[in-house]
């Protein structure tokens, strides 16, 4: 993808470097013909433009031979917490985003050079004919513009003709026609008697008109031009115990009698399913809590968060067994240990994948490859193969015990956020911020089903015991369960409250759901409304 957005940057950039030749192209013209001084020699756009072409060219050269590295595109997919949205830049990616927003830069100047109010024809010089020499020149006034011995007009309102003043007369009266000649008057003698004048008639005066009532106004109510606005989402209960942040893992005890979950509050609790109750606050991290797996003997656990801690726990009281620590290659973000509690894998913010021995407490193996930080790890059923999965897409599958890279292959168009074995071992389910869920065969690498329906990213997975159903969490606040044999999706529960990062099945069946509203929920595996059955702490 970044390898595609690199060739269609170049591309751009070549476009507006022609662009920009085009324009300088008369203007050089200018200059050749009438010199620096000339005509038409307008140095500043001449100068602007030929460096906006070299710079494209250059930009597009650089593309074009993927000298630009930088952050794969699949980023917008990321988390909305945690270090895995803050991935290390490589490359160049400063200069990168340089010539990234150039084609803005450069557009910009066209445009403004094109339809700016100093706009003499679109950047073309236009040739002007040669005046003669010593003929005087008359100012001609604009046509928006008076002539000198003409008054201004005012703006006519609304009614009145246009080109008229409005406060006096028309500026120019046709002439009124001449008299005709008269015939002379008699001679008056001097001082002639007055003549006698008649009485002047009386004059009616017509009633006055009778005045019709006015009709009453009616109020007009203009339609309504904004959108209703949605109802909003139902209020979540709270509890003092619950957490205080997104539930970002959940886990059921083998036995099916408590939860563990982990959230961004640091905090790892431990519920009683039955009793629906805090047992206890299992343990906290420095930083944000990612992952909580119970042992295979249930008496432990073993928690990872952004601290860079592994830390094996006691579940009757929290007490601190070990803590590994995984030092310069970051935080943990996601955790899987193998069936026989021997071994552990984890992904780390640096690209790094540690298999631990658990049973010396030590280092087994760190595994490189991966270009971007890890989102993904699982184990086989069979504890002999592990996958990995980062925020590039890329799925690498290895050998626990040899260290050794088996496969890789570049599984989805943005991050891969859940993966899980089926029970043959033969199988990889995989989910991704670009959408989609994939079903892979690992002995070939080739994707053999997908499901789809989700609108955000695919953040979590879980398989049920029997194989049949796969559970998905998504950021778009809804969870989906699959059929596997068929791909069709049995049911969605809908949050209503923000993204779901966690899911698992309940010892009944029932699905349970961790998420940004800091519950845990029950929801009926045939569909329906789902109960909060752990609050989160009030706000």
């Amino acid at each position: 993808m970044n390898r595609l957005a690199d060739r269609l940057a170049a591309l751009v950039l070549a476009a507006l470097a022609i662009a920009c030749l085009a324009l300088v192209s008369p203007l050089l013209g200018a200059v050749a013909s009438h010199g620096f001084s000339g005509p038409g020699a307008d140095l500043p756009r001449l100068a602007a433009f030929s460096v906006a072409a070299l710079a494209c060219l250059l930009g597009a050269v650089l593309f074009w031979a993927g000298l630009l590295p930088g952050r794969p595109a699949h980023l917008g997919g990321t988390p909305l917490f945690g270090r895995a949205a803050e991935v290390r830049e490589t490359g160049r990616p400063g200069l990168r985003k340089i010539f990234f927003a150039l084609p803005l830069i450069v557009l910009a100047a066209l445009a403004a050079d094109r339809f700016g109010p100093w706009h003499d024809g679109g950047g073309e010089v236009a040739s002007q004919p040669s005046e003669p020499p010593n003929e005087p020149k008359t100012a001609e006034p604009k046509p928006s513009e008076p002539k000198p011995d003409q008054p201004k007009l005012a703006e006519p309102k609304p009614g009145e003709p246009k080109g008229q003043d409005v406060a006096a007369a028309p500026l120019a009266a046709e002439p009124a026609p001449a008299p005709a000649p008269q015939p002379a008057p008699p001679p008056v003698a001097a001082n002639p008697p007055p003549a006698p004048v008649p009485p002047a008639p009386p004059v009616a005066v017509p009633p006055p008109a009778p005045v019709a009532p006015a009709p009453p106004e009616v109020a007009v109510i203009p339609p309504p031009t904004v959108a209703p606005l949605p109802p909003p989402p139902p209020a979540v209960p709270t509890q003092p115990d619950g957490h205080r942040d997104a539930v970002v893992w959940l886990a059921v005890a083998p036995d099916g009698q408590s939860i563990m979950s982990a959230s961004t509050d640091h905090l790892i609790k431990l519920w009683d399913i039955g009793g629906k109750h805090l047992i206890r606050n299992l343990g906290v991290h420095k930083d944000m809590a990612r992952t909580a797996l119970y042992m295979p003997d249930g008496v432990s656990a073993l928690t990872g968060g952004d601290d860079g801690e592994i830390v094996l726990r006691k579940l009757a009281d929290g007490a601190v067994l070990h803590v590994f620590q995984a030092g310069q290659n970051g935080g943990v973000n996601k955790l899987a240990i193998s069936p026989d509690g021997k071994r552990a894998v984890s992904g780390h913010d640096t690209g790094n994948v540690i298999v631990w021995d658990l049973v010396d407490d030590s280092v087994l193996h760190v595994l490189t490859g991966h270009d971007w930080s890890i989102s993904a790890v699982a184990v086989s059923p069979d504890g002999k193969q592990a996958l990995s999965g980062s925020i590039d897409g890329t799925l690498k599958l290895w050998d626990v015990e040899s260290g050794k890279q088996l496969r890789s292959w570049h599984g989805h168009e943005q991050g891969t956020y859940g993966a899980v074995f089926t029970a043959d071992g033969h199988h990889l389910i995989t989910g991704s911020g670009d959408l989609t869920i994939k079903v892979w065969d690992l002995d070939s690498g080739r994707e053999v089903k997908r499901f789809e329906g989700h609108e955000g990213t695919v953040y979590t997975l879980a398989l049920s015991a029997d194989g049949k159903r796969l559970l998905s969490g998504s950021l778009d606040g809804t969870a989906r369960l699959w059929d596997m044999e068929t791909g069709n999706q049995i049911a969605m529960f809908d949050s209503q409250t923000g993204p779901i990062y966690a899911v698992a099945f309940a010892p009944d069946g029932t699905v349970l759901t961790g998420g940004y509203d800091r519950t845990i929920r029950d929801w009926p595996a045939a569909g329906g409304d789902g109960v909060v059955l752990f609050a989160g702490a009030p706000q």
